[in-house]
C-alpha cells in the first residue's frame, strides 16, 4: 500500500522533529504543507510554527515557516 504525503510527512516529523515547506517539496512533492500540518493538528499532534529566514538560490533572504513537532 502506497503511503500518503501526510503519512510520509508525519514519519519525517517524528524522526527529524521539524520540516520546512522546501523540504516537503523536495522530499515528498508536497506543495501544500500548511494544509497537511492543519490536518495533523486536528488529529491531535502538537506542532508549532517557527518563522525562519533562508536565502533563496539568488541569495535573497526570505521568511519561511518551519513546523516543529512537540509531541
Amino acid at each position: 500500500m502506497k503511503k500518503t504525503q501526510k503519512q510520509m510527512i508525519l514519519e519525517y516529523l517524528k524522526e527529524h522533529k521539524s520540516i520546512t515547506s522546501w523540504e516537503a517539496i523536495e522530499k515528498f512533492g508536497a506543495t501544500r504543507l500548511s494544509g497537511i500540518i492543519f490536518t495533523l493538528r486536528k488529529e491531535g499532534y502538537e506542532i508549532y510554527t517557527q518563522d525562519i529566514r533562508l536565502k533563496d538560490r539568488y541569495g535573497v533572504s526570505k521568511n519561511v515557516a518551519k513546523y516543529v513537532l512537540v509531541s
